[in-house]
């Protein structure tokens, strides 16, 4: 595998990216489209991945064939089909509806850092993440989920905690996925031995 870098996100064929920042050590799998989005540092969507109008944060594992942020249809009108706002594929003389592009990329989703969601999960519109929440494979996520929460179903709904009310709030004060690299690079033989509760009492989580 490619080694990632600080600079220049690893971006694997037939992406599609418009209007999107990638930050630093990102990865974006094949043939993923993001549109209207920002990845912070680390995070990293497998293939297939279809992500719009979202804040991916730092270390977010975003696994394939997910989709976040999918747009709407205007159910309230008399028409649903795409051809009342993207005019233009239609007819030369009628623009595409501006103002319906606008409202579409203003609802924003935000998945927090270090969270994991699950191969074929959706998340709507206008939904929050919490740092380190677990999203099932499959899930349809309409509603906010809270930190270190793993929620699962269509709809999504909460399965359990991943931790103790305690050892979530200390890891959400430690707050490590703010670390610098060279930090996180000596950290690295606590992360894969050390349990979370032995982490946080060694790092004064």
């Amino acid at each position: 595998m490619p080694k990632l870098s600080a600079t220049d996100p690893l971006i694997h064929p037939g992406c599609q990216i418009v209007n999107s920042r990638l930050g630093a050590w990102v990865e974006v799998g094949a043939d993923s489209r993001v549109l209207n989005s920002d990845f912070e540092d680390y995070a990293y969507c497998d293939r297939l991945a279809d992500i719009a109008n979202t804040t991916v944060g730092k270390f977010a594992n975003i696994a394939a064939m997910v989709r976040i942020g999918p747009t709407d249809h205007p159910m309230d009108h008399a028409s649903l089909h795409h051809f009342v706002y993207r005019s233009s594929y239609y007819w030369d003389d009628a623009a595409d509806d501006a103002g319906f592009f606008e409202r579409r990329q203003s609802r924003r989703t935000v998945v927090g850092p270090d969270t994991w969601i699950g191969h074929g999960a959706i998340i709507k519109p206008d939904v929050t993440i919490g740092a380190g929440a677990v999203i099932a494979s499959g899930a349809v996520v309409t509603r906010d989920v809270p930190p270190y929460t793993i929620v699962a179903g269509v709809p999504a709904s909460p399965l359990r905690p991943r931790f103790p009310d305690e050892i979530a709030a200390r890891l959400l004060a430690l707050a490590w996925w703010d670390w610098d690299h060279d930090r996180l690079r000596a950290a690295l033989p606590d992360f894969r031995v050390l349990k979370a509760e032995a982490f946080l009492d060694k790092y004064n989580g």
